[in-house]
């Protein structure tokens, strides 16, 4: 004889479910699914989380479950009315999941296993709850990217081109504002000083944390989906212009006060400053593009 697995889902889903999103039984499933995930992923998480707090490049991954959290407990009202529609296909995603944790454990590939597991949660939701309930929850889901540091060999390819665009625009207005300076690769030599524009220089580490609140900026804060992209992309040359005037800000320093006065408190201090800087753009874009917006309704 054989069982019909997805009607025993659906009635699981939709007599039990259902009825128990306020209650008892639903935490106590709740919390038996998140013990297994942890069990599973305990070690791939441990080092993530690790990785948030002795990395610069990534102390925001900190934030970004907690604001997949807040959306997700912001929108309840959408994803707790959705139609339960289990699919027999989320089975084949959580096998795809545990079969990339395991690729990406032997081959010592962090991102790979980090990834399976935002994989294996669709593939759980999806065979449990369906199609409907994974459209209901794909922002937060898909939001959870941002906490997983890109892979080592995109991070290089990214950075060493970003130190060079940055330290021949800080070459350029260093020389409008007369310093003298000649540029070899991503070092600056001044008069008295060689200026490094190092990987923390070249924007890197601010643009991932800024995509992130680009992201989360625009989701709470404009509807249209068109702005959204437009304020995302414009991080990418934002992160960079910042952190080019803080290397030019830097080599003015040196040239006048003396190579002390470039590095120290003043140069961790100009990182905030910039970035901080960073964020006043992102509002301004977004004022900028919503009268765009509105000039175009007209």
């Amino acid at each position: 004889m054989m069982v019909n697995m997805s009607a025993i889902r659906t009635q699981f889903t939709t007599q039990i479910l259902p009825a128990s999103w306020k209650s008892r039984s639903w935490v106590v499933w709740f919390t038996i699914l998140l013990s297994l995930l942890i069990l599973l992923y305990a070690s791939v998480l441990r080092l993530l989380v690790a990785q948030w707090w002795t990395d610069p490049n990534y102390g925001h991954g900190f934030f970004v479950p907690l604001f997949s959290g807040y959306i997700l407990w912001h929108q309840r009202e959408r994803w707790t009315k959705s139609e339960i529609e289990p699919s027999n296909f989320g089975l084949l995603v959580m096998l795809g999941a545990v079969a990339l944790l395991f690729i990406g454990s032997l081959g010592a590939e962090l991102f790979t296993s980090r990834f399976s597991l935002l994989v294996l949660i669709a593939g759980i939701i999806l065979f449990l709850a369906g199609w409907k309930m994974l459209r209901a929850v794909v922002f937060p889901l898909a939001f959870l990217i941002f906490m997983i540091p890109i892979p080592v060999i995109i991070y290089n390819q990214i950075t060493f081109p970003l130190q060079l665009i940055a330290s021949r625009l800080a070459t350029v207005w260093l020389e409008v504002v007369g310093v003298p300076v000649l540029r070899d690769g991503n070092v600056l030599v001044l008069s008295n000083f060689s200026l490094e524009v190092a990987e923390a220089c070249s924007g890197i580490r601010s643009l991932m944390s800024l995509i992130a609140l680009a992201v989360a900026y625009g989701h709470l804060a404009e509807s249209r989906r068109w702005v959204r992209y437009v304020l995302v992309v414009l991080m990418v040359p934002s992160a960079i212009v910042t952190n080019a005037m803080r290397i030019m800000g830097a080599g003015v320093l040196a040239h006048k006060f003396g190579p002390q006065a470039a590095e120290g408190f003043l140069h961790q201090f100009s990182g905030w400053v910039v970035f901080l800087a960073t964020l006043v753009l992102i509002f301004l874009c977004h004022w900028i593009l919503r009268h765009v917006a509105q000039g175009t309704n007209r």
